[in-house]
């Protein structure tokens, strides 16, 4: 993509714990959720210049869909609405994670889009105006503008300051199934929420180890009736050597498994590949996004 091309990491999100507040009068939901990110995900590179254009590849690229509906382009119209003079150009995505997966890669490729354009027209990633255009695009965009262990609330548009997450060893499983956040919401059945939600101090590290370890996803059960072999990988999961904690990110179906040890993650995977060749299988570390 030429000399000037430039390269952002766009992480996945992964929703430790999640609580459904309640059902807004807009539709929406309001949550609280305690967010990190791995050091697995999609990649993008962007060339300066000329009209507006997405090229998507790698291995989940089909799953994708159309490029006219990805989130990189809905994010680059919203910042060139609100940045008069916006210079544009080509987008090459490399679609390494699972698609409506619980993982928040349209919205970590969106946002990453939204990096690469501040840095190529001199804005700064804090002008108002870059989590303006990332609200628009998409409720989970905002927590993943600054990649960082977080605390989300609201409808993600609450977000606390940066958490001193520990680094967390993990196994991140998706079996090749899908399930439709807007179904997953429909079979929670949740009464109107009350009052928004605002935002607290960020808790020590000791309470947010003890969040984790206490915590749950309201989406796990309705996403199980839809879609039950998510219970299956959630079983597998808890029955490997070392497995601390094991549960669903976001509304799935992708889900996690923390173990004590790199070590111990690394060989989980190992054996998940070999023993179920057809799912989706990465170790990681969960923290701030960084490879």
């Amino acid at each position: 993509m030429g000399s000037t091309a430039r390269a952002e990491k766009a992480p996945a999100k992964i929703n430790l714990t999640l609580r459904v507040l309640g059902r807004r009068a807009d539709g929406y939901h309001e949550l609280e959720s305690l967010v990190a990110f791995a050091g697995v995900g999609d990649a993008l590179t962007f060339a300066p210049g000329g009209a507006l254009t997405l090229a998507v590849s790698g291995p989940t690229a089909q799953a994708a869909g159309d490029n006219a509906d990805n989130l990189v382009l809905k994010a680059a119209r919203a910042l060139a609405e609100k940045v008069a003079g916006l210079t544009l150009g080509r987008f090459a995505l490399s679609k390494r994670l699972p698609v409506a997966a619980g993982l928040g890669g349209g919205s970590a490729d969106a946002a990453a889009a939204l990096r690469l354009l501040a840095r190529a027209n001199g804005v700064a990633l804090d002008d108002p105006r870059l989590m303006q255009a990332a609200q628009a695009t998409g409720a989970d965009v905002p927590v993943c503008l600054d990649p960082k262990a977080r605390l989300m609330r609201g409808v993600g548009d609450v977000l606390s300051d940066p958490l001193d997450l520990p680094r967390l060893f993990a196994v991140l499983v998706n079996a090749g199934v899908a399930v439709s956040t807007r179904d997953v919401f429909a079979a929670l059945k949740l009464p109107p929420a009350g009052q928004p939600t605002k935002a607290g101090p960020p808790p020590e590290k000791a309470a947010l180890l003890a969040e984790i370890a206490d915590g749950r996803n309201d989406l796990e059960e309705p996403a199980i009736e839809l879609e039950p072999m998510i219970a299956d990988v959630l079983a597998v999961l808890r029955q490997l050597p070392c497995c601390r904690l094991a549960r669903m990110s976001g509304s799935g179906a992708t889900c996690f498994g923390l173990f004590q040890t790199n070590a111990a993650a690394t060989a989980a995977a190992r054996t998940l590949r070999v023993g179920y060749p057809g799912w989706w299988v990465r170790a990681t570390v969960l923290g701030a996004g960084q490879s």
